[in-house]
């Protein structure tokens, strides 16, 4: 039964950058934990506890990429020495400072958030709507975990742009 009514050549590119940004979350979230795990410092409590939001929140949309790929009849990969050599996200040492693994992390939303757009222009060419919904909504919550993270970042002397405040 093919409940997909989608053309099995214009699919393989989507499960191509699928493939690609499964193994970016899962070198994302290896970099999450060993952030969690190493944090010293003054922002210890905050910091821990956000590290493990995110990489709890990242275990779940490893799974949900997974699961669309075998959806879309493919298997995705899964052995950790492809994952090192697809992802474009890279390890980490644990001896940063704070500063630094925001830093870190924050870079790799920028990776994310490109690798999520091209799996949404794939599945548009495709018109592979299950793909654009999840992608959608990742992309939503990467831009606002980014803002938070610039944001904590930033010396309390900075401003938004207030062209629209009177």
């Amino acid at each position: 039964m093919d409940y997909l009514n989608i053309d099995n050549q214009k699919i393989l590119p989507v499960v191509s950058e699928l493939n690609v940004l499964l193994a970016d979350y899962h070198v994302y979230y290896q970099k999450l934990r060993n952030f969690h795990w190493n944090i010293l410092g003054k922002n210890f409590f905050d910091l821990h506890n956000k590290f493990e939001n995110m990489y709890n929140d990242t275990r779940l949309k490893i799974d949900e990429i997974a699961e669309r790929i075998v959806t879309l009849k493919y298997h995705p990969i899964s052995k950790l020495s492809d994952y090192i050599e697809v992802s474009k996200i890279k390890e980490s040492s644990p001896l940063l400072t704070d500063e630094e693994m925001v830093a870190e992390i924050i870079e790799d939303h920028r990776i994310l958030l490109e690798q999520l757009s091209k799996v949404i222009d794939r599945s548009e060419k495709a018109k592979d709507e299950g793909t654009i919904d999840l992608i959608g909504a990742y992309i939503r919550e990467l831009e606002k975990s980014t803002w938070m993270l610039s944001a904590w970042s930033k010396d309390t002397k900075e401003e938004l742009n207030s062209s629209f405040v009177k």
